[in-house]
């Protein structure tokens, strides 16, 4: 049995562009080390959560590490636990953000954002304005964060299937009344838009007068990694919700920051991929933004020559003593007017006994001829595990929770 790596360059999928000749950045990229990968492994194209649909990096982990969306507790929770807050399912969470709204048209528009160097301080004290609020019988605490976002917990028996107020766009609509999503939320999501009304009162004359919410969820007990998988070890990478996310089913979390090198940025992670299996580890996740954020420069010259230089970074793969997988979590096309979209990603596994497909080129078409074919979120562990010579054999039941790949609890002998 053999350890798996998962490198994950988020965003990494893309759409095709005139400027690159109808090509993706990834078909367009010189990637020798990407290709010399899909000829010696097995490729497919990864679709996280289904053909054209365009998850968040949140959804699209959680569906690609084993888990389904009824598991799913709301990104707000892993921004919690990233930031090593404790997590209760009596509580419910929304993740914060102190912003600049201006009346127009009969409603308050978002127009930007605190500066993280310049505004840091002033975010931090008008949060800390409204740290305490009570209303509807429901307590709501707001724990700092940076740059004026902050955690929001919620306590005295609120339901997290509320709305968000936050657009996510910058200035393309106005800030939102928060709904409730089925008939017990009401309460909470009445006392969430009198709540934010409050909050105005309170930042009334400041620069930044509103303060959105969104991601909102609950803590569920789920399986955790080992247990549902048979393999655990880290979650590298520098986000701290998707640390958190890592964290929440029980993969140890391994902060690596990202800088302005971003080819020696994936060097130090693939340089801890080899310690972590030097020390036993059977599942290591690399996470790595840069592609992400390439295709949000909306530049396709900007995101193929980003996948480019990496792949330098991707000749040091620990294919000689794991089974490797070079993936994305959702397309980021360099397009205009898309943040992210439901395009295939490229999907590849290589090591020792993995089959040679006769793919010999990274990218999106080249990949989807691959013996792997097309690959939604919950196929991708039980292909890495079934390369690592750790399928689960169905028809038995190795461990006692439901959907689990692998054999994680043994029977210890008796000791006299």
């Amino acid at each position: 049995m053999h350890p798996i790596v998962v490198v994950l360059l988020d965003g990494l999928g893309d759409r095709a562009h005139d400027v690159l000749e109808g090509r993706t950045a990834n078909e367009a990229a010189s990637t020798p080390n990407l290709d010399a990968l899909c000829a010696r492994g097995s490729s497919g194209v990864l679709y996280a959560v289904g053909p054209g649909r365009a998850p968040s990096s949140e959804v699209a982990h959680w569906s690609i590490l084993g888990y389904g969306a009824d598991e799913f507790p709301g990104r707000a929770v892993f921004e919690a636990v990233g930031r090593g807050q404790q997590v209760s399912p009596r509580d419910v969470f929304s993740y914060a953000a102190l912003r600049p709204a201006e009346r127009r048209d009969g409603a308050w528009w978002l127009t930007g954002r605190p500066d993280p160097a310049r505004d840091a301080d002033e975010a931090e004290r008008l949060v800390a304005r409204c740290a305490a609020i009570d209303v509807g019988g429901f307590a709501f605490r707001l724990t700092h964060v940076w740059r004026g976002e902050a955690v929001l917990r919620v306590s005295g028996g609120a339901h997290d299937a509320v709305t968000d107020s936050d657009v996510f766009f910058r200035d393309r609509h106005p800030m939102l009344r928060p709904q409730a999503l089925v008939p017990q939320a009401e309460p909470t999501a009445r006392a969430a838009e009198e709540w934010t009304r409050e909050v105005m009162r309170r930042l009334e004359g400041e620069r930044f007068n509103v303060i959105t919410l969104k991601w909102w969820g609950r803590p569920r007990l789920v399986p955790s990694f080992l247990e549902r998988h048979g393999v655990g070890g880290a979650f590298i990478g520098e986000s701290a919700f998707l640390r958190g996310l890592g964290a929440y089913v029980g993969l140890e979390p391994v902060e690596e920051p990202e800088g302005d090198d971003a080819v020696a940025d994936l060097r130090r992670r693939l340089v801890r991929v080899r310690k972590r299996l030097a020390g036993g580890d059977t599942f290591v996740f690399v996470h790595h933004k840069a592609t992400d954020a390439a295709g949000h420069t909306k530049d396709p010259n900007v995101k193929r020559d980003t996948i480019a230089r990496l792949d330098d970074a991707l000749g040091e793969l620990p294919t000689d003593r794991a089974v490797v997988c070079v993936t994305g979590d959702h397309a980021t096309p360099a397009s205009p007017e898309v943040i992210h979209s439901g395009d295939p990603v490229p999907f590849v596994v290589a090591g020792q006994g993995v089959r040679r497909d006769g793919v010999t080129e990274f990218g999106e078409l080249t990949c989807a001829r691959g013996i792997l074919g097309q690959l939604r979120g919950p196929d991708v562990m039980p292909v890495l595990l079934n390369a690592a010579d750790r399928p689960l054999f169905l028809g038995s039941r190795p461990t006692p929770f439901a959907g689990a790949d692998g054999y994680p609890a043994l029977l210890e002998p008796l000791t006299s």
